[in-house]
């Protein structure tokens, strides 16, 4: 009889850690299908951005550069704020044109990853002066549950360093851009 009763505590104890295991994978699943749906986000974003490119790339050099960009700018801005267009505008011959250059000035929509990348930055511009890290970036905006979520915004954050929007203080620091209005004078 002893033995019957240990082998139901065992079912009960391996049933315990399954149950465990189940809660830790749905949220993993969660996770990832939200940096799953960020990064086809993304490859779409890309998508329209070669798209306007490889569009501005087959105009012939004689027509004139100001008829191009008006259904080009309406594009371009939506991918801006993922670093995609920053690096890409540098790739075309046509970058010093006005068309070439539209797209790098039109920062201001932040949208291409959803809302993860205005949260970044709406949090940021709170912190002030003050150096963070994308654990506590993430745990403000309610993302700290996995390291999947605390990965997607430490991407956010590099991603936004690399469009010069947020500065890297040190090694996981990151601190909010400060404005050009300054003179650069030091800061005390």
């Amino acid at each position: 009889m002893v033995s019957v009763s240990r082998a139901a505590h065992d079912v009960e104890i391996t049933a315990e850690s399954l149950q465990r295991d189940l809660v830790r994978l749905e949220t993993q699943k969660q996770a990832l299908e939200r940096e799953l749906a960020a990064v086809a986000a993304h490859l779409s974003s890309v998508r329209r951005a070669l798209g306007a490119f490889e569009a501005l790339m087959r105009v012939p050099a004689a027509t004139p550069a100001a008829s191009v960009p008006a259904p080009q700018v309406t594009e371009p801005p939506a991918a801006s704020a993922g670093g995609v267009t920053g690096t890409a505008v540098r790739v075309p011959r046509s970058a010093g044109r006005p068309g070439g250059r539209a797209p790098a000035g039109a920062g201001d929509g932040p949208r291409t990853y959803g809302r993860l990348t205005e949260q970044v930055l709406e949090y940021l511009a709170t912190t002030g002066d003050t150096d963070v890290r994308a654990r506590d970036v993430a745990a403000a905006l309610g993302r700290d549950t996995d390291s999947g979520s605390i990965n997607a915004v430490r991407s956010t954050l590099d991603r936004l360093v690399g469009t010069s929007r947020v500065d890297r203080t040190g090694r996981g620091l990151y601190r909010a851009k400060r404005s050009r209005t300054s003179t650069g004078s030091p800061r005390g």
